[in-house]
């Protein structure tokens, strides 16, 4: 699974083709300087116990 994020950071296109990926970034004239492509592992693990999003997000909301 791969995700494109632009300059700024803001996901803009996830997709399971990396070739999908970098036509969306041709589609909308993101020049590579002005995107990133990142590689999400298939494999993920999951998060044991009781986790509270909410909170962990608090700490880097400005």
């Amino acid at each position: 699974m791969y995700g494109l994020y632009d300059k700024e950071g803001i996901l803009r296109f996830v997709d399971s083709d990396k070739d999908a990926c970098i036509a969306y970034a041709e589609l909308f004239e993101l020049g590579s300087t002005n995107y990133c492509l990142m590689d999400f592992a298939n494999d993920t693990k999951k998060v044991k116990g009781n986790t509270n999003l909410d909170q962990i997000l608090g700490v880097y909301n400005n």
